[in-house]
């Protein structure tokens, strides 16, 4: 605030006051300078020399002046929340938080609002989803979906940018939905002077916060929600999450106590999605006493009800995934991995199996001019170049798409080879890869991201001579001879810490009746002795002889983008031979290690949905990827954004079309973005065509959209927010009371067009009668203490 400033006009006569004032200041000293009563003439002389100060400095003619906002000529922006969240009612309050502000602005408090509108142009605006102006907030109906305080501050900017903004009054509770996490852009704006509306009180309410969706390659048990719960104002009682998949039936329900006025709970929810894809699911939580039993109360005793329900939304993941097993002769681990893997819709498993080694060629074995494998004679009209030579291996193809697929035997060509997610080598020696081969498998873990996984075939790991190899560097266990050691008997498959961490690892959904699983599995007669493992790598399984010795058995690590394996026992099959439960388990096992190599496995165009940068808007990056897993430049991508009308059925009403635009911060990436209009559940599918246009790919996302979650995840008063824009700003907080008081003294505070003012002081009442006060009470004491 600017403070008024003391001058005197008559400057004139200053020596003539001066002399005057001295006269009479020597002539009180001579009539006090003695006599009884010292205290009571000291008083008295300092009453009359205060009078007579007054009287002379009339004669100067002071003046007050000062700086105030000249009258029409500052701009006064009056910003007040139109959202849902002025609809809950405080505790002991007959009327909501939106009565109390249409109260402000009723005709019964006009006095404040004529005294801005006396100095300053007033505008009014009101803001939730977006900024709008207005002529009367007395008549708001509180409907917003969202506070966008944050958007409506910067719409204020843009509008009166170049303009005398004096100052904002922001009428609020200060609950954005804008501004959750981030701090709000508060430059150039001019003071903000908060009212706030609403006040901390006991609220009784439960509310879903923070979700989150893990999905694991554990087949009992894929997809985790995990939900925080915040309760207020229930302690003691229980409250209900409750799960409900897309045909609307209850998949899981969970109680948990509440042990404070204000507590968090945590709650994990597990579900299995029939189908691939995204599929919604529904999650509600509230009081047990209201949602389950018999005596369900007909009416809530929360605040509101529009925070305790959430869609969730779960991406199974579209096409198959697809996994290349190369095999060196027919063996009994390819029976029962490919039975199990026929039981999961979304992974393919193609087998490359050698029949016969490559030979090496003798004119005495053939005919005549013969230079064929015999053992294809007689298998119809083949050329010479469909006809396996002597010198190259008898391969059997199964599972292919076509039958130009592995026709060549293992890929050559990135194009070949990274069209699948993973590979697993087993009973085929380091010799059985050319050099220019070993080194693309090598890059299709550590470029593309692909998987490899090495079992413990008679020909794998050190009997196979992959030490040295492009191949043998990204196995996670060491292949020199130096301290390998074998065990000399059977062993026992035991899980190590990491593999009790790992979800994938395990069969049983608790620890005794996974300890129970690996007592009862038989005793495995083959393995590849193996020095130690890598490190960085992790050892999830280990193999334990009858001395008790542990050998690494299953080992995992991170190569580039990819990750490796080795399964170092080659005897797994025994697993599923001891009876019917045994081979259900070696089954899952395999399901779900396969499931982990392709888990994390990039594709050639993936699209993610994420917050943009605007107040709800939603980013979607596609990522497009060309046959080498190249970045594809030049291509032509478009979004198509559904809006389910029932997210739990994906059906849908109403899309939007969207091209996404190349990004210049990374080449192959393309963006869009989509403003949600509604709570719901969105679908996203974006097709991909290359510059030649062929189809390059699609990929599919979805996302929810609640507004009223998020406009009622915090049910009191921001004060804390609205504090540190006053601060920034150089406002201050006012109370809704105190409204008329800051109306008579904004003027007063500095604005864009300010005006000189100046008063006289000395002619004024208040002068007069503090001289006069003065004498009077000099004459009125010294009569009471019986002085002349």
């Amino acid at each position: 605030m600017l403070l008024a400033t003391l001058i005197f006009s008559a400057q004139d006569r200053l020596w003539l006051t001066a002399a005057a004032f001295v006269a009479i200041l020597a002539a009180v000293w001579w009539s006090y300078r003695s006599g009884p009563q010292a205290e009571v003439r000291w008083g008295c002389g300092a009453l009359k020399i205060m009078g007579v100060a007054a009287l002379c400095a009339c004669l100067l003619e002071p003046l007050w002046s000062g700086q105030r906002a000249r009258p029409g000529a500052n701009l006064l922006a009056i910003l007040a929340d139109n959202s849902q969240s002025l609809q809950i009612k405080d505790s002991g309050d007959a009327g909501s938080r939106g009565d109390v502000l249409r109260a402000l602005f009723s005709p019964q408090q006009r006095q404040w609002q004529a005294a801005l509108e006396d100095n300053y142009d007033v505008r009014r605006f009101y803001f939730d989803t977006r900024l709008q102006s207005t002529r009367d907030l007395g008549e708001l109906t509180f409907d917003g979906r969202s506070t966008a305080l944050g958007s409506a501050l910067r719409g204020l900017k843009e509008r009166f940018d170049g303009r005398p903004l004096a100052g904002i009054l922001l009428v609020t509770d200060g609950n954005a939905t804008d501004l959750a996490s981030a701090s709000p852009d508060l430059a150039g704006l001019p003071p903000i002077y908060p009212v706030v509306i609403g006040r901390r009180s006991a609220i009784c309410d439960t509310a879903i916060g923070r979700v989150t969706v893990n999905q694991t390659a554990f087949e009992d048990a894929p997809v985790t929600i995990e939900a925080d719960v915040t309760a207020l104002g229930v302690a003691g009682e229980n409250v209900l999450a409750q799960l409900f998949d897309s045909a609307g039936q209850k998949v899981q329900e969970l109680s948990q106590r509440v042990r404070k006025a204000e507590d968090t709970l945590a709650f994990r929810l597990q579900c299995r999605p029939e189908k691939p894809g995204v599929t919604f699911y529904r999650l509600h939580v509230g009081l047990k006493a209201e949602l389950g039993g018999t005596n369900a109360s007909t009416a809530s005793r929360e605040v509101t009800l529009v925070n305790n329900t959430r869609l969730v939304p779960v991406d199974r993941g579209q096409g198959q995934h697809r996994v290349l097993y190369v095999a060196g002769r027919p063996n009994w681990e390819y029976k029962f991995l490919n039975r199990a893997i026929q039981e999961d819709a979304q992974v393919q498993l193609v087998g490359l199996i050698r029949v016969a080694r490559r030979e090496a060629k003798f004119d005495f074995r053939g005919r005549g001019g013969e230079s064929s494998n015999p053992l294809f004679r007689g298998f119809g009209n083949q050329s010479r170049e469909d006809t396996e030579r002597y010198d190259q291996p008898v391969l059997s193809r199964l599972n292919t798409r076509d039958e130009l697929e592995l026709r060549a035997g293992f890929p050559s060509t990135p194009e070949d080879l990274y069209r699948y997610e993973a590979v697993i080598l087993d009973d085929v020696e380091a010799a059985f890869f050319t050099a220019d081969q070993a080194v693309l498998l090598q890059k299709f873990v550590s470029e593309r991201g692909g998987s490899l996984l090495m079992l413990g075939g008679m020909e794998c790991f050190e009997q196979g001579n992959y030490e040295r190899t492009p191949i043998g560097e990204m196995l996670p266990v060491y292949l020199d001879h130096a301290g390998r050691t074998s065990p000399p008997g059977p062993v026992r498959l035991n899980l190590e810490r990491e593999g009790w961490l790992q979800p994938w690892a395990r069969l049983r959904e608790n620890e005794s009746d996974e300890k129970a699983r690996l007592q009862s599995m038989p005793l495995f007669q083959v393995m590849n002795g193996t020095r130690e493992i890598k490190p960085g790598a992790s050892i999830i399984a280990t193999a334990v002889d009858e001395r008790g010795q542990p050998y690494p058995a299953l080992a995992t690590q991170r190569f580039g983008r990819g990750r490796t394996a080795a399964c170092t026992i080659g005897d797994l099959w025994r697993w599923g031979m001891v009876n019917q439960e045994t081979h259900r388990d070696l089954d899952k096992f395999w399901r779900q290690l396969v499931r982990w190599l392709v888990a994390d496995t990039p594709r050639s165009v993936e699209l993610a949905a994420g917050p943009g940068e605007a107040d709800q808007t939603v980013r979607l990056q596609v990522r497009a990827r060309d046959n080498k897993f190249q970045p594809l430049d030049d291509a032509t991508v478009f979004v198509e954004v559904q809006q389910l009308a029932n997210a739990t059925t994906n059906s849908g009403a109403s899309s939007l079309r969207l091209r996404a635009e190349a990004s210049p911060e990374e080449p192959g990436l393309y963006e869009a973005a989509y403003v949600p209009r509604g709570t719901g559940g969105y679908l996203a599918r974006a097709a991909v065509t290359n510059a030649l246009g062929a189809d390059a790919g699609w990929a599919e996302a979805g996302w929810t959209t609640d507004l009223a979650a998020e406009e009622f995840r915090s049910l009191q008063p921001n004060v804390g927010l609205l504090q540190e824009i006053a601060r920034r700003t150089g406002g201050e907080v006012i109370s809704p009371e105190h409204l008329e008081q800051f109306a008579r003294h904004l003027p007063a505070r500095k604005a864009p067009v300010m005006e000189a003012w100046m008063t006289p002081a000395w002619h004024t009442p208040a002068m007069l009668g503090f001289a006069l006060a003065c004498l009077a009470g000099e004459w009125g004491l010294r009569r009471w203490k019986g002085m002349p």
